[in-house]
């Protein structure tokens, strides 16, 4: 029973989160079963990895800390150096806070737990602008300086953008000194890219991507639903999530997905 409760006393002690699901290609096929939504499948996640890292991690007083790191070892997705001219390593960021360092730490424990120097390319998802207002330039601005350090830094190679209709691609474009190389589209939100989008891109060589995640890939109530039903009845409450970043090994010549997963990081409120 010990164990049991060093973990919970540790749960419960740590100030941050830091969670990594492994390849899940190979956890859906385990399952065989095909996730619903990106919530979905984030959810189930997060509540299988931290059951997962609960029953098989042994901890130790010696083991407390601030940052608690969920991870299994044998699901990580380390690429050797052999074969990283061959994958190509993308990711899509979703910030929960509008707290503009997190894009920096977020890519560095992505390239950390992929054993790469480098992330081909990033998407940011920024959160939403206050309630009524419009998503603007000004809300991009901060966000968009981060991964242009980041790429002069050379830690990512391409950064791209979502959900910006032309007028803002546009004025994102102009202003930006590294340009976006990449806008996806939400295919719930239109069944047909529009043409004054389609033509800028074309134009200005923007890919434009689909995608179907939600606007708010997941809420607070379904996070620490995953996180109760994870640590199994452990105070969750003061729980928020920080940030989600999803990543996709792709192998080039075949175009196929060698593997995927999630990175999570929460923090607990100041009591």
């Amino acid at each position: 029973i010990g164990t049991d409760s060093a973990n919970a006393k540790m749960f419960n002690q740590a100030k941050t989160l830091r969670l990594h699901t492994g390849n899940i290609v190979n956890r859906n096929r385990m399952k065989k079963k095909c996730p619903g939504s990106p919530s979905e499948e984030l959810q189930d996640c997060i509540q299988a990895t931290l059951g997962d890292w609960f029953s098989q991690t042994k901890l130790t007083a010696e083991d407390f800390q601030d940052t608690l790191d969920c991870s299994i070892p044998e699901a990580t997705d380390a690429i050797t150096p052999e074969e990283r001219e061959e994958l190509k390593v993308s990711a899509k960021l979703f910030l929960c806070e509008s707290d503009k360092s997190s894009i920096k730490e977020a890519v560095k424990m992505a390239c950390q737990t992929l054993a790469v120097s480098q992330l081909d390319s990033v998407i940011i998802a920024p959160p939403g602008p206050p309630e009524g207002d419009t998503q603007t330039l000004a809300h991009l601005q901060p966000v968009w300086e981060e991964l242009e350090a980041l790429v002069q830094s050379q830690q990512i190679a391409a950064i791209g953008t979502s959900d910006l209709d032309k007028d803002l691609l546009e004025q994102l474009y102009n202003w930006a000194q590294v340009k976006p190389s990449s806008n996806q589209v939400n295919l719930a939100s239109c069944c047909v890219m529009p043409p004054d989008l389609t033509a800028f891109a074309k134009e200005f060589d923007i890919q434009l991507l689909t995608h179907n995640d939600p606007k708010e890939l997941m809420s607070a109530a379904a996070f620490q639903q995953a996180l109760q039903e994870g640590t199994q009845e452990l105070s969750v409450a003061d729980w928020r999530l920080d940030w989600v970043l999803r990543y996709s090994i792709i192998v080039k010549s075949r175009g196929i997905i060698k593997s995927k997963g999630y990175l999570v990081s929460a923090s607990k409120a100041r009591s």
